[in-house]
């Protein structure tokens, strides 16, 4: 712009002429033309020039460019800057120097727009500071206008403190740095914190020398996580772990401090290499076990709150601050191994008992049993023996079967006292866990805490009965049951009871062996009422049925034989001893035949 040519007078201009009216001029209009076409501006439409602020409103920001007349742009093109004032230069794109109504058409938008990814990259290679100012939200960050490019500000970029709130900054013009171009998809990333950091990092050193184990401090709560609360000391963080936050148990860091609280604190550790601050809050508080009742002792009752849960255990708060640990095997007089989870849960209120209270080492044991009448008190009035109960199957081993007739009075049952008839291999051949059974008490043990049981007793020995049935020589059916490589067992029907027979006793008049679940007649061959134990053969019916018919064949044939001898000896004389000789060998062959 020639300011000689826009401010000096007409040299050879006639004022006397001017003054009196006249207005023939010297010079044609087309001269008078070019002359004031060379005092304006020489530029064209789409080139990008500098103009002055003129005026300002709400609406629109006239500028003045030397043209034949001002240009109007609207003032949100100007949002970006809000210290804009009437005489700043700024920078306007011409689209048109005179439209229909002979307005001149700029644009600062385009004008930054032209330059602005040059801006951008040199603002890069600088590290300048620029001016941007943050149009809206997107998923992530912020949008933020950077000489009318949209640049990018990421959340965690705003500030060096977690922002919670990110639309109190939209409509702001802030300072940044450019810290990240992609030139293939002309992506702009802009850091507002990273102003600010090399300074803070400056006052975190002049902080952290100036700390000192045990020094207490004033902080606020800058963010709270799972494992802690990081306290902002005035521009360097500090934490708070989990277990310092109070002397009682901690679920959830937010349940003890709040976002931005102010709170004092007290240096439990620090690092000067790595700036690591560990800080402490309960240790500004007397520990708990200091405050507890000092005429508390073991055997008083105490109330409290399930703070946590184990399978050994529990731990219960009775004060804030001093919990007590009630193990699996104080809650219930029961000598079954359970979780503590059975008995109860997190949150519950329980009583208990103290059982150990250990001061110095801050340390106490409960129990919930004791506040229970011990069952083996009276066990012997309860539960005498000979007296019948119903009970609950609760565990199988090889040699009998676990119930329980109370909670805390348990039993066995031996498998041998399971029947009278049935050879019972495993218990679970007999009844189920969980199922209910019929039991007598056959013995007790109190100091062990032991009572045996009967089911079997429950009836009478049928085997006082079966001893007058099942006699040696005695013929019953039965069905067999089972096969095995020594024998066979056999059901003697209808009784119910079991014999057994070898393989050589199973073998058929025909010569071939008994099958399962055959049914024959079986003879008793021994009977043991002590051991319980019958002993059958089937082979033994035919057989001895054979021998039967010989014998009566052999004395036929030996009858026969004296008959036909009888003539020729009649006239032999007979002596006395000749009739007992006969006598005594007739006895020894009747001997021989059975």
């Amino acid at each position: 712009m020639n300011e000689e040519l826009k401010n000096s007078p007409i040299a050879d201009f006639d004022w006397d002429a001017y003054e009196k009216g006249e207005t023939r001029r010297d010079k044609s209009y087309e001269e008078l033309e070019k002359t004031y076409d060379a005092s304006l501006g020489n530029f064209k439409d789409k080139d990008v020039t500098e103009g002055t602020v003129i005026s300002i409103n709400k609406r629109e920001v006239v500028v003045n460019i030397g043209a034949k007349s001002d240009g109007i742009i609207p003032f949100n093109e100007f949002r970006y800057n809000p210290d804009l004032k009437v005489g700043d230069t700024v920078e306007v794109y011409v689209e048109n120097q005179e439209d229909k109504k002979g307005q001149l058409i700029l644009s600062h938008k385009k004008a930054r727009a032209a330059k602005s990814w040059d801006r951008v990259n040199e603002a890069l290679e600088k590290d300048e500071i620029i001016k941007g100012y943050i149009k809206c939200r997107t998923k992530g960050g912020m949008i933020v206008d950077v000489f009318g490019i949209e640049a990018f500000l990421p959340g965690s970029q705003i500030d060096v403190k977690p922002i919670r709130d990110y639309d109190v900054f939209v409509g702001k013009t802030m300072e940044f740095k450019v810290v990240k171009i992609n030139q293939d998809y002309r992506n702009v990333v802009v850091s507002h914190k990273a102003l600010i950091e090399a300074e803070l990092e400056q006052q975190k050193k002049e902080i952290i020398a100036k700390l000192e184990k045990g020094q207490v401090l004033e902080g606020t709560v800058k963010n709270i996580t799972s494992y802690g609360v990081f306290i902002d000391l005035g521009g360097v963080d500090g934490l708070i772990h989990i277990t310092d936050l109070s002397w009682g148990r901690v679920n959830n860091p937010a349940d003890v401090v709040e976002p931005d609280q102010k709170l004092n604190v007290v240096i439990l550790d620090f690092d000067d290499e790595k700036k690591r601050i560990a800080l402490g809050l309960k240790q500004l508080l007397p520990h708990p076990w200091e405050q507890l009742d000092p005429n508390l002792k073991v055997g008083d009752k105490v109330t409290g709150k399930v703070v946590v849960m184990y399978d050994y255990g529990a731990f219960v708060e009775v004060a804030p601050g001093v919990e007590g640990l009630i193990h699996v095997s104080e809650m219930s007089w029961s000598q079954h191994l359970r979780s503590a989870q059975d008995f109860m849960k997190v949150g519950d209120t329980v009583e208990a008992q103290i059982l150990a209270l250990d001061r110095e080492e801050r340390k106490m044991s409960l129990g919930i049993k004791q506040l229970k009448e011990d069952p083996w008190e009276n066990i012997e009035t309860k539960y005498p023996v000979g007296s019948k109960h119903e009970a609950k199957v609760r565990n199988f081993t090889n040699f009998g079967v676990f119930v329980e007739l109370e909670e805390g009075v348990d039993g066995l049952i031996h498998i041998s006292d399971l029947s009278w008839t049935k050879k019972v291999k495993h218990p679970s051949e007999f009844t189920q866990i969980g199922a209910p059974i019929e039991v007598v008490v056959l013995e007790i043990d109190k100091e062990n805490r032991r009572l045996s049981l009967g089911h079997k007793q429950l009836e009478q020995n049928p085997w006082d009965v079966f001893e007058t049935v099942f006699t040696v020589g005695s013929i019953h059916e039965g069905v067999i049951t089972e096969l095995l490589d020594r024998g066979a067992v056999i059901n003697l029907q209808p009784y119910g009871v079991e014999g057994f027979a070898t393989p050589k006793h199973l073998v058929k008049e025909d010569g071939t062996s008994a099958k399962q679940d055959e049914k024959l007649e079986f003879k008793v061959i021994e009977f043991n009422k002590d051991a319980k134990r019958i002993i059958l053969s089937h082979s033994r019916i035919f057989e001895d049925e054979q021998k039967g018919e010989a014998r009566k064949a052999r004395k036929a044939e030996r009858k026969a034989n004296a008959e036909e001898a009888a003539p020729a000896t009649a006239v032999e004389k007979t002596t006395l001893g000749d009739i007992s000789a006969l006598a005594a060998l007739k006895e020894q062959m009747e001997k021989s035949d059975e």
